[in-house]
C-alpha cells in the first residue's frame, strides 16, 4: 500500500455517490476539496467550494489546496447527447487538464459497466474520456460499477400502493450484481492507495449472486411482507415505442430527446450489468468482481421501513 495523498479534488460531490465518496475520503483521513456549481446544495459538505467549472478555475483550486489526486463522480443527468458530451466527456476532460497542469499524480474516474457494449450517446462520451485518460501522463483508475441500489428501487411506491411489479419479458433476460453507495465509495477511495487498483479498468459489483429483475421484485415484495404479483410487459411493445419516437424525432426536437430516453430504457431492459465475455458472446456473472457487504435485500428492507429514502433523480427514467 502506498502512502495516501493529503488532499483530493472530488468532482460531483453533490450527487448520491459523490456524497458517499466524500464521507469515505474523510473517514480515510484525506482532505477533500469539492468544487460545486453556484446554487448547488452543499450544506453538508464542509469541503465544498463554489466554483466555475473551467479548467483555469479547477487548476486554481487544486493549486490552492495542494491537491495531488482527483476523483470524478460526475455524470450527465439525462444521458442525452448534448449533456453527455458536455459532462461525461467535456467536464472530465477539463478536470484532467487541470490535474496535469497542477502536477497531480492520480485521476480516479467513476464510469459505468454498460460502456462494454456502447450503443448510446452517453456511453460513447464516457469511452471517449476513458481513452483520453489512459493516454494522459498520469496514474489512472477507471471504475465501472454494475448497478446502483436506487436504480433498482423505482417500483417501491408502485408495489406499496398494491400494484404488481412490472417485468419486461419473463423477468429473467438480464441480471446484475448491484453495489451499495457506501461500498462503492470505499472502493473509489481505495484506488488512491492500492497499487493493484491503479492503471486498470475495474468492473465492480456488490455481493453476489447476480439478481434478475424477477428476483428483485420478489425481494421487494418480501420487504413489504406481501405476496409477489407480477405484470409482464412484452419487449416488442418497448421496441415499437422506441421506433416510433425515433421516427418522430426526425421532425421534433422534443421527441428526439424522448427517443434517446427510450433507447436508454430499452438498453437497460435488455442488457445485463455484468462483465461481458466478448469471446463467448455472453455476460459472465462469475467473472464480475464483488466488493462490499451491502445487499439489495437490506436496502429494500430499509426503504420498506421508511428508514431511508431514495433521491432517484434521473434514475427515475428506469
Amino acid at each position: 500500500m502506498t502512502r495516501p495523498p493529503k488532499s483530493v479534488l472530488l468532482l460531483g460531490a453533490t450527487g448520491t455517490i459523490g456524497r458517499a465518496t466524500f464521507s469515505a475520503l474523510v473517514a480515510a483521513d484525506y482532505t477533500v476539496c469539492a468544487p460545486v456549481r453556484h446554487g448547488s446544495d452543499s450544506s453538508d459538505l464542509p469541503g465544498a467550494v463554489f466554483c466555475d467549472m473551467t479548467q483555469d478555475a479547477l487548476l486554481a483550486l487544486m493549486t490552492e489546496h495542494d491537491c495531488v489526486a482527483v476523483i470524478s463522480c460526475v455524470a450527465s443527468r439525462s444521458g442525452a447527447p448534448e449533456d453527455a458530451h458536455a459532462i461525461d466527456h467535456g467536464l472530465n476532460s477539463l478536470a484532467l487538464g487541470a490535474a496535469i497542469r497542477a502536477g497531480a499524480t492520480h485521476f480516479v474516474l467513476l464510469s459505468a459497466i454498460c460502456v462494454q457494449k456502447p450503443m448510446l450517446a452517453f456511453q460513447r462520451a464516457k469511452l471517449a474520456f476513458e481513452a483520453e485518460l489512459q493516454a494522459a501522463p498520469i496514474t489512472w483508475s477507471i471504475v465501472r460499477p454494475t448497478a446502483y441500489f436506487k436504480s433498482l428501487s423505482g417500483q417501491m411506491a408502485r408495489v406499496r400502493a398494491g400494484k404488481p411489479f412490472l417485468l419486461f419479458g419473463d423477468g429473467a433476460l438480464t441480471a446484475c450484481k448491484p453495489i451499495g453507495n457506501e461500498d462503492l465509495a470505499r472502493y473509489l477511495a481505495s484506488c488512491l492507495s492500492d497499487a493493484q487498483l491503479q492503471n486498470r479498468i475495474l468492473p465492480i459489483g456488490g455481493p453476489g449472486p447476480a439478481i434478475t429483475p424477477r428476483a428483485q421484485g420478489e425481494m421487494l415484495f418480501d420487504a413489504l411482507g406481501r405476496r409477489p404479483r407480477f405484470q409482464h410487459v412484452p419487449l416488442a411493445l418497448m421496441s415499437c415505442i422506441k421506433a416510433g419516437l425515433i421516427l418522430g424525432g426526425l421532425a421534433s426536437r422534443r421527441l428526439r430527446s424522448k427517443a434517446e430516453l427510450a433507447r436508454i430504457g430499452h438498453y437497460y431492459a435488455t442488457e445485463s450489468m455484468l462483465v461481458w465475455d466478448a469471446a463467448r458472446g455472453r455476460y459472465d456473472a462469475d467473472a464480475t468482481p464483488e466488493f462490499g457487504v451491502q445487499t439489495l435485500a437490506d436496502h429494500y428492507a430499509q426503504l420498506a421501513a421508511n428508514k431511508i429514502t431514495d433521491d432517484r433523480g434521473a434514475h427515475a427514467v428506469f
